[in-house]
């Protein structure tokens, strides 16, 4: 058994109403940051709002809303992501490295396949209720 299997970081969060709370602030504090720090975070999110706004307006099924609001979400959410790795790789060296490119690539290529996704989610189901 390796060593460290059972430690638990000193920053693990207590159990219970408190660890809600205290991910939630957490959470808070990451979308902030996010908002702050990351242009495309700001771009992606700004895109998102009117684009939420229009899928509740538009006249189609409420699966259809939910679908798309959960493409722009999974948006979001992914470059949340490529940017927690980003950061990790940058915390762990600012020197330039084929496995840091790596993983950057990686996390920018997800993004990309995710905006891919919402695009042609958003036309496959808007096209036609401006073609009736």
């Amino acid at each position: 058994m390796l060593q460290n299997e059972h430690q638990i970081s000193e920053f693990k969060s207590t159990s219970g109403l408190n660890r809600i709370f205290a991910a939630s602030r957490y959470s808070i504090q990451g979308l902030q940051l996010a908002w702050k720090t990351e242009h495309a975070f700001r771009q992606e999110l700004l895109v998102s709002i009117p684009a939420i706004l229009v899928a509740v307006l538009l006249p189609i099924s409420r699966l259809e809303r939910l679908v798309l609001i959960m493409v722009v979400a999974l948006v979001l959410i992914v470059e949340l992501l490529n940017s927690a790795v980003e950061a990790a790789v940058d915390r762990i060296s600012f020197e330039r490295h084929p496995l840091s490119k790596n993983a950057k690539d990686f996390g920018s290529a997800a993004v990309f396949l995710t905006v891919i996704l919402a695009i042609v989610t958003w036309v496959v189901i808007v096209l036609p209720v401006f073609m009736r």
